[in-house]
């Protein structure tokens, strides 16, 4: 679906995803992460860069785990420790993958991927056209309840700098292991809000897309 389409119906309030396709599993079990391995830091840095043409091939199991892993897992297990920073360790923000299978939150504890919705959200993720068929879009949600020691008027600022972190972990995850990504701000919010089921209390930070590139 083009941009302009996407934005007539967001207009319309008709910006809605499609039916879930393959196996749709209520708890998607992960591979032990790999976390060893990869480009060294300054490499991985030096080939740091935005992707906007996906092919549609799904990533392998073990490169989704590892993917999940670098964003937002446990990297400290004596004390839940993750690979990236959250004030106070409030762990405010969520990562949730939307897959052709459906919408599903990742469980940093069990390292597993929890069914949300039996629906492809994908195409609600952006208004670029890409994000409709790259195999993956990543959407990180702040949970405001999980904030209370934060004041108020600063807690989307918070939780912006905790999502900008997981998203730059992917960045460099990518780089590292040739895959291509890139990360958005441009979509429709009441749109994805609706179709993600989310609360009051949750706010969509950032969207995030993963693949392989086509060039």
């Amino acid at each position: 679906m083009n941009t302009l389409t996407k934005l007539a119906l967001g207009v319309l309030g008709q910006l809605h995803g499609q039916p879930a396709s393959g196996a749709v599993l209520g708890e998607m079990a992960l591979p032990p992460a790999q976390t060893t391995g990869g480009l060294p830091l300054m490499q991985a840095l030096q080939q740091r860069q935005s992707q906007r043409d996906f092919r549609p091939d799904a990533l392998e199991p073990p490169t989704l785990s590892d993917l999940l892993w670098a964003a937002a897992g446990i990297n400290r297990a004596e004390h839940g420790g993750r690979t990236s920073p959250s004030a106070m360790n409030a762990q405010e923000v969520d990562l949730y993958v939307a897959l052709p299978q459906g919408l599903y939150l990742y469980e940093p504890q069990r390292h597993v991927l929890l069914l949300i919705k039996a629906e492809d959200v994908r195409r609600v993720t952006g208004y670029q056209d890409f994000v409709d068929n790259a195999p993956l879009d990543l959407v990180y949600v702040a949970d405001h309840g999980r904030m209370k020691m934060v004041p108020a008027a600063q807690r989307e600022a918070y939780a912006s700098v905790a999502a900008g972190a997981m998203a730059q972990n992917v960045y460099l995850f990518c780089a590292s292991h040739g895959l291509g990504t890139v990360v958005r701000a441009w979509f429709d919010r009441h749109a994805l809000t609706k179709a993600m089921g989310l609360t009051n209390d949750q706010q969509i930070l950032l969207t995030q897309t993963v693949g392989h590139a086509k060039r």
